[in-house]
């Protein structure tokens, strides 16, 4: 699976979660998602299990722990991805 296709399913499972979608239009790797798009930590929770369900991966709690932009979740489950795969 390629970045941006990680990255386009990435923001369209956290749509629920953003309080403004529009900003989703413009998101970048870049975007922070607490900051940025305004979902609070408890649904960041959400938007990680949530995406493990889509991506049939695990992302454990030191890497979650590490998540603050769009960016940084493509980039686990990209990882993840490629572990899973070998």
């Amino acid at each position: 699976m390629k970045t941006q296709e990680i990255f386009d399913q990435f923001v369209q499972l956290i749509k629920k979660y953003v309080k403004d979608v529009q900003k989703l239009e413009t998101a970048t790797m870049e975007t922070k998602i607490i900051d940025d798009l305004k979902v609070n930590s408890a649904r960041l929770v959400d938007i990680i299990i949530n995406s493990e369900d889509a991506f049939d991966i695990e992302i454990d709690d030191d890497d979650a722990d590490q998540i603050r932009t769009i960016g940084d979740v493509v980039n686990v489950i990209e990882h993840k991805l490629r572990v899973t795969a070998s």
